[in-house]
C-alpha cells in the first residue's frame, strides 16, 4: 500500500480513518454499480418506464443529495463517522427492495432510499477526507478512492454478467443489497477518527468567498444529470442494447478509470485544478455534441466511457475548496456543496424528459452549452498546484 506508505507520520489514526473509508466506498460502490447496472434495462423491460417517466424517476433520485445540507443537523445527534456507516446501510436496504417493487411508483420509493444512503455518505467521504489529509496527500486519497471504487464496479459488473444468465432482477438486487448492508453493520461499530481535529461548525456556512466553489459546483451537478439520466438511456432505448452489453460498457469503463483515478490525483499536484477542469470541460463540449448527432452506438459508447473519465477530473473542485476554506468549515460546506449540486439536478432530468419527447438531441446539446460555461468560470480559480 505505497499510499499508506507516503502517510507514514500520521500513523494509527490515519491509517484506520483511510481503511474505513475504502470499506465503505466499496460497499457503496457495489450497491450503486449493481442499481445502475441493470437500473436502464429494469426500467424498461420490467417496470415499462417511457422517457418523461425515466426522466422523474432520475429527478427524485436527485432529491436526497439536494437535501445533504441536513447532514449539518443529523450530525449534532450522530457522530460523522457513524452517519457515514448508517447512510450506506439504508443504501444497500434500497438496493434490496428495488426488485421487489417493480412499478413505477415501488421504483420511485426504492429510489429514493437508496440515494439518501449514497448522497449522505459522499457527502460525509469527502468531509472524512479533507479533514484527516493535507493538502498535497488529499487528492491522492480521492484518487484512490476513485481507483478502489472502479475495481468494485469491475467486480460487479462481471458478477451481473455472469448472473443474469440464471437469476432474475430481482434476486440480483436482493443479493448485492444485503451485501452492502453487511458491509456497513461492520464499520458502524470502528471508531477511526482523529480525536485532534479541528471541531467543524454545527450549522450552515455560506460565505462570500467560497461563490466560486458553488458556481462549479452547480454548474458540475447540472451538467452530470444530463449525462446520468440520459447517456445510458440513449444507448438502451435508441440502439436497443442489452443489459450484458450494457454491462460489459461499465467494466471497461471502470477498468480504465481503476488505472487513470490516482493519475488525476497526481495530476491535480502537477498542473492545478484550473488546468484540469479546463481540461475537462473543453473536452465535454464535444463529448456531448456527439451525443447528440451520432446515429452510431459503437460512438456513442465511446462517448460514455471518455465522459467517465472526464468525471473523475471533479476531484478539483473539492481539493479547490480545501485550498481555500477554513479548516472549521469543510463538514457544513460539503453538505451545502451537495445541496447546490442538486438544485439544477432536481428538475433536469424531469426537463430533460420533456425534452427528450420532442427530439432526444436537446438534452445533449444543453450539457455541451452548460460544459461552455464551467469552462468559463473555471478560468477564474487562482490557486495554484501542490507540488511536492
Amino acid at each position: 500500500m505505497a499510499l499508506l506508505d507516503l502517510l507514514g507520520e500520521k500513523r494509527l489514526r490515519t491509517r484506520e480513518i483511510f481503511i474505513f473509508l475504502v470499506i465503505l466506498t466499496v460497499a457503496a460502490a457495489f450497491g450503486l454499480q449493481v442499481w445502475r447496472t441493470l437500473y436502464n434495462n429494469f426500467a424498461v423491460e420490467i417496470v415499462g418506464l417511457n422517457g418523461l417517466q425515466n426522466g422523474v424517476v432520475q429527478s427524485i433520485r436527485e432529491i436526497p443529495g439536494f437535501l445533504a445540507l441536513l447532514v449539518i443537523y443529523l450530525l449534532l445527534i450522530i457522530k460523522e463517522h457513524r452517519l457515514a456507516a448508517l447512510s450506506v446501510l439504508i443504501m444497500g436496504l434500497g438496493v434490496c427492495l428495488t426488485g421487489l417493487l417493480p412499478r413505477f411508483y415501488g421504483l420511485i420509493f426504492t429510489t429514493l432510499m437508496m440515494s439518501f444512503g449514497f448522497h449522505y455518505f459522499e457527502t460525509l467521504n469527502q468531509s472524512l477526507t479533507l479533514q484527516h489529509f493535507d493538502t498535497r496527500t488529499s487528492p491522492l486519497v480521492f484518487g484512490r478512492l476513485r481507483s478502489l471504487g472502479a475495481a468494485s464496479n469491475i467486480l460487479v459488473g462481471g458478477l451481473v454478467f455472469g448472473l443474469t444468465m440464471v437469476l432474475s432482477f430481482q434476486s440480483i438486487y436482493l443479493l448485492f443489497g444485503l451485501l452492502v448492508a453487511l458491509f456497513a453493520l461492520y464499520c458502524f461499530k470502528m471508531d477511526p477518527v482523529d480525536k485532534n481535529l479541528i471541531p467543524q461548525r454545527k450549522g450552515i456556512v455560506i460565505r462570500k468567498e467560497y461563490w466560486l466553489y458553488y458556481t462549479l459546483t452547480c454548474l458540475a451537478g447540472a451538467r452530470r444529470q444530463v449525462f446520468v439520466a440520459f447517456a445510458v438511456f440513449l444507448l438502451v432505448k435508441n440502439f436497443e442494447l442489452s443489459v450484458r452489453i450494457i454491462t460489459v460498457l461499465f467494466v471497461v469503463n471502470n477498468v480504465v478509470n481503476y488505472f487513470l483515478s490516482p493519475i488525476i490525483g497526481r495530476a491535480i499536484n502537477r498542473f492545478g485544478e484550473r488546468k484540469l477542469l479546463s481540461l475537462e470541460y473543453f473536452r465535454l463540449i464535444f463529448i456531448f455534441l456527439t451525443y447528440a448527432f451520432t446515429n452510431s452506438a459503437l460512438v456513442a459508447a465511446i462517448m460514455y466511457i471518455l465522459d467517465h473519465i472526464f468525471f473523475n477530473f471533479g476531484i478539483a473542485i473539492r481539493t479547490y475548496f480545501q485550498k481555500i476554506g477554513r479548516k472549521e468549515d469543510i463538514a457544513p460546506s460539503m453538505a451545502v456543496g451537495f445541496t447546490i449540486n442538486h438544485i439544477a439536478a432536481v428538475v433536469i432530468p424531469t426537463i430533460g424528459g420533456w425534452l427528450w419527447l420532442l427530439d432526444h438531441k436537446i438534452p445533449f446539446i444543453a450539457g455541451a452549452v452548460l460544459s461552455l460555461v464551467s469552462l468559463v468560470f473555471t478560468q477564474f480559480i487562482k490557486v495554484k498546484a501542490t507540488r511536492p
